[in-house]
């Protein structure tokens, strides 16, 4: 990919099948980081919304996940304004009924962010779903938790178990979130 014409800061990134298939499988055995990244590609945000979300210059990383075959670019956003989809997010994920992420103090953030990791580390044991904790932890907004909440909420209804009291802990989660 020597000389890729994609503007990776406006293109709009999806996982593949395979990137469906690493997120349960782990086969490609990918760095912690490229795993985070992969995590919250949702074919909704543009290269650079996910720089924002993770908070770090993540060229080199979409580049990685680009060759693996892990994403796959949808192509550039035309004149859409990056708010409509953390709206379409929190809509289709229950989020739309929750006070503006902005006015939340950094003390419900840490409460919110506390509690997806615990939730997530008490339902699946320490550290096995890794990536999704190392995605929550990087968030530093409510807004950048409500990108990672659908990730969250996917993890918890993949076990019996979690997804049995996932409505309990989602309505104790939207108290902070």
């Amino acid at each position: 990919m020597p000389d890729d014409p994609l503007d990776l800061n406006t293109h709009v990134f999806a996982k593949t099948e395979l990137g469906q298939q690493e997120i349960q499988s782990r086969a490609l055995k990918l760095a912690p980081r490229l795993r985070s990244a992969l995590i919250v590609v949702d074919g909704h945000r543009t290269g650079q919304e996910l720089v924002e979300l993770i908070g770090a210059d993540i060229t080199p990383v979409l580049k990685q996940l680009l060759a693996h075959g892990c994403i796959e670019s949808l192509g550039p956003r035309h004149t859409e304004p990056t708010a409509p989809p953390a709206d379409v997010a929190q809509a289709s994920s229950g989020l739309s009924g929750l006070p503006p992420a902005a006015s939340r103090d950094a003390k419900a953030v840490d409460m919110a962010r506390n509690f997806m990791m615990n939730s997530i580390n008490t339902m699946f044991g320490q550290n096995m779903r890794l990536s999704l904790i190392e995605a929550i932890h990087a968030c530093q907004t409510a807004e950048a938790l409500r990108q990672v909440y659908p990730s969250w909420e996917e993890a918890m209804a993949s076990s019996r178990a979690s997804a049995k009291r996932l409505p309990e802990l989602r309505e104790k989660l939207f108290v902070v979130l």
